[in-house]
């Protein structure tokens, strides 16, 4: 039996080539080399011998008998003869001569030279024999066979094969290496194949986003088995678009469909349409749909769509990109250019749906607009699940409670958490990760790194801390502000101090709630207002959140007294260009009534502080000393919060399970 070794198998690109050449990387370096090279050999073919000048034959003998040459040299093969004029007779001979230049001057170009066509050699050695026998000559003579006419050749075109290489190189690396000047019209497209992909990204290693992946898990059915839809009169949809925040996962949805489709999958961005020549983006789109329609059925995706798709027209008194729009009317005239049931299926991915052009989104060419959202409780549960895979972890870590603590954090969000409390846990020399270490590594995403070391006085440390004291405070005793979890005056990024909170994710707000969340951002000042008499700069981001959120409650909302039910939002992301779409009188009556419901509730934040001042500030000396609290030191100094939510019972089961036995 024979033991034949199997070859390994070769990288090989689409088209069946081989992948095994070194990649070349392009240096600058290299470019300024060359264009060294050829000012040297520019310079060097120059010639810089000085004063020189062509005469005739008979000229030449008049002067060579009148012995004004110093030394002649021959060359044979040319017939040329180059005799150096003595230097007391170079102003007589070179009189109507422009003279070199100082700066070119060298040893070599001091000399003075007459240049003449000889008849042949044969004829100057009778000449110069003739006269030096009269002996009216003292010049050397020697002679030369002269230079290789190729190599002669060679080094005059040396300049231009230089440019012209260079020319080709350059060509060739803003093409993408598609074959020279010729290939920048091709399309940039990376093709993956069910044989050609090494690690696959399938459907569940995409966690949560169940509508979105049952969607694309349909257009993945749609090329697998289309007669099951077209038997009945169906048509097959032509496009998708993943609409969604970054971060989401729209595009390793995408990948997850390129992972189990059996078909070609062609991916690329829509920056890769855009170049500076014009018409190459209109090329690149018709060869990418030329290389679909040859390998379907088959899907494209195109990321960051927005690149090329934008509103055409949108402001008509700018000059706008004309290749860009180009683009998109290529891509738009191809995607009606193929049947229904062809087997093309595109998809896009965007996060900016609100600036891409109308056309693109009609019936017809993308089908479908799939939303892909920031995940809920439950996703955000199985997105945890997912990425905890390889990462060593103990029985303190519970993806629910992690779930949590994680509101508004999207896919990407939640893998760098899991990364940073694995990082944090190696940092501390432990072999599990463990619950703290993803609490820091949520506090580290959140607030920034922590800065124990930062010098901070003791006057500005109890203002920190009556700040803080203050927004903890009010969080506990309003019905709709948010859970709290801790409170630190430990520096973080920016921040000087900082109150954890647990958001309840609603899907609406009431007018009560965005009073009481706006009652628990001015608590801070409010605090330090009421028990240091005076107020500090530690506010400002607070201030900056609740002025945006009245402005909101006026202009977008309607809940304002004086101006109900009117919204001057708009959705089509035109913004009303350079004009508002209200008065000057309800520009100032919006400005009063924002004043007016954040000085409200500043008052109601300083009376619900007057009322509680000695927990205030038993919890301001606690934080003093502590530098972090937690929900249960509020419990301890206020008693248990009236107003409990699901969030907050399961965040007390974490903190202390003892409690429950």
């Amino acid at each position: 039996m024979e033991d034949k070794k199997q070859p390994q198998q070769e990288n090989k690109d689409p088209k069946g080539k081989d992948n095994k050449q070194v990649n070349f990387k392009f240096n600058l370096n290299w470019l300024y080399i060359l264009i060294v090279i050829m000012v040297l050999s520019i310079f060097l073919n120059t010639d810089r011998s000085g004063n020189k000048k062509e005469i005739e034959w008979s000229e030449f003998q008049q002067l060579a008998k009148e012995n004004k040459f110093s030394k002649m040299i021959v060359f044979n093969r040319k017939s040329v003869v180059v005799a150096t004029v003595k230097p007391e007779y170079v102003s007589e001979i070179f009189k109507d001569t422009i003279k070199t230049p100082s700066y070119f001057k060298s040893k070599a170009s001091e000399e003075s030279n007459v240049v003449v066509v000889i008849p042949s050699p044969d004829k100057f050695s009778d000449f110069y024999d003739k006269i030096a026998a009269d002996g009216n000559i003292d010049a050397k003579v020697s002679f030369d066979e002269g230079g290789n006419i190729f190599v002669d050749i060679l080094i005059n075109a040396l300049p231009i094969i230089l440019i012209i290489a260079v020319w080709i190189f350059l060509m060739r690396r803003m093409s993408g290496g598609g074959g020279g000047m010729f290939g920048v019209g091709k399309s940039r497209a990376q093709i993956y194949d069910k044989s050609g992909q090494t690690k696959k990204v399938t459907f569940k290693d995409v966690a949560g986003l169940s509508e979105a992946k049952q969607e694309v898990e349909e257009v993945v059915d749609f090329l697998k088995n289309p007669k099951r839809y077209t038997e009945l009169g169906g048509k097959i949809p032509k496009g998708a678009l993943l609409v969604g925040p970054p971060g989401t996962g729209k595009t390793l949805l995408a990948k997850a469909v390129a992972g189990e489709a059996d078909v070609p999958f062609f991916s690329l961005s829509g920056s890769d349409f855009v170049e500076m020549f014009v018409g190459v983006g209109a090329s690149r789109v018709r060869d990418l749909f030329r290389q679909a329609k040859e390998k379907a059925p088959c899907i494209i995706f195109i990321d960051e769509i927005d690149a090329v798709g934008r509103a055409r027209g949108r402001n008509p008194n700018f000059n706008s990109n004309d290749e860009r729009e180009n683009t998109l009317n290529q891509l738009l005239t191809e995607m009606d250019g193929f049947g229904s049931n062809s087997g093309i299926i595109i998809l896009a991915a965007t996060n900016r749906a609100d600036i891409l052009d109308k056309a693109l989104l009609r019936a017809g060419r993308f089908d479908r607009q799939i939303n892909v959202d920031l995940p809920d409780l439950n996703d955000r549960r199985e997105i945890f699940i997912v990425h905890l895979r390889n990462v060593k972890i103990d029985e303190s870590v519970d993806t629910e409670f992690l779930a949590r603590q994680t509101p508004g954090f999207s896919g990407a969000d939640i893998a760098n958490v899991c990364n940073e409390a694995a990082l944090i846990a190696a940092r501390n020399n432990k072999t599990f990760v463990q619950k703290d270490d993803f609490m820091n590594a949520v506090d580290r995403i959140v607030g920034g790194l922590e800065k124990k070391s930062k010098i901070t006085t003791y006057e500005e440390r109890r203002s920190i801390a009556i700040h803080e004291s203050g927004h903890a405070t009010i969080s506990w005793m309003t019905e709709h502000a948010n859970p709290l979890v801790k409170v630190t005056i430990v520096p973080r990024g920016k921040a000087l101090g900082a109150a954890w909170y647990t958001p309840e994710e609603r899907q609406i707000t009431t007018y009560e709630q965005l009073q009481d969340e706006m009652c628990s951002l001015l608590g801070g000042r409010a605090a330090e207002d009421l028990f240091l008499g005076r107020i500090s700069t530690g506010a400002s981001n607070d201030l900056e959140r609740v002025t945006k959120q009245a402005y909101a409650m006026v202009v977008y909302y309607g809940m304002s007294e004086r101006l109900p039910n009117l919204n001057y939002y708009d959705s089509s992301g035109q913004e009303y260009g350079f004009t508002k779409p209200y008065s000057d009188e309800t520009a100032k009556l919006i400005d009063d009534e924002v004043k007016r419901i954040i000085d409200e509730q500043y008052e109601r934040a300083k009376q619900l502080l007057q009322e509680n001042e000695k927990g205030h500030h038993e919890l301001a000396d606690a934080l003093l000393e502590k530098e972090v609290i937690f929900s249960d030191d509020l419990e301890r100094i206020f008693g248990k919060r009236k107003w409990r939510s699901r969030s907050q019972e399961i965040l007390e089961q974490q903190e202390s399970p003892e409690k429950n036995q």
